[in-house]
């Protein structure tokens, strides 16, 4: 997880339930727990880190989000976090669109591929290396890269509601240009 647990915890109500697609090690369920009295349920595929989530105290099924959210009914959860796990997903529109059919709020975190880091470090030929894109192309778990636009217009096409947005740089909030400015992107969406 390369975007703060601060910043994404406080988008989350108080006492929410909460669904966290892609889990990974429960840390942030852990978090939302034990600072905002908050329950809920980690979905996680990869063994170890299922084992690490259960470790923490964290409820996780072990899934492949690939399979959609079937098992979930309408709005089941108060909010549903996809933090840097849209990228690695397959069928992005429907898990976009299932993220906000079962939950009243989800909230979406991606490396934002426009940052000015990222446009430099192309420019000079190659992919880029960074914080939050740790990967060399040849290695790299995500099966896409997007930008802060390209999600705006993804949301857009799949008739769901931006309620906030922002970028994130060092752990700072980015309101002015975050296409440019911000190494993440951060979307609370709704269903309309």
């Amino acid at each position: 997880m390369t975007t703060p647990l601060s910043v994404i915890a406080d988008l989350v109500p108080h006492g929410s339930r909460v669904l966290d697609l892609g889990c990974g090690d429960g840390r942030m369920l852990a978090h939302l727990r034990d600072t905002r009295g908050c329950t809920g349920l980690g979905v996680e595929i990869d063994p170890e880190k299922l084992i690490a989530a259960a470790g923490k105290g964290v409820d996780v099924l072990q899934y492949d989000l690939e399979q959609g959210l079937s098992m979930f009914g309408d709005r089941s959860f108060d909010v549903v976090l996809q933090i840097d796990s849209l990228p690695n997903i397959r069928h992005t529109e429907n898990a976009l669109r299932e993220t906000a059919r079962v939950g009243r709020l989800g909230i979406l975190s991606f490396a934002n591929f426009a940052h000015w880091s990222i446009r430099l470090q192309i420019l000079t030929g190659r992919l880029p290396v960074t914080p939050e894109l740790p990967y060399e192309w040849y290695n790299t778990p995500n099966l896409r890269v997007a930008t802060y636009a390209d999600f705006e217009r993804l949301a857009a096409h799949c008739g769901l509601r931006v309620v906030d947005a922002f970028g994130v740089r060092n752990g700072r909030r980015i309101s002015f240009a975050p296409g440019l400015l911000a190494s993440e992107a951060v979307f609370c969406v709704q269903g309309v």
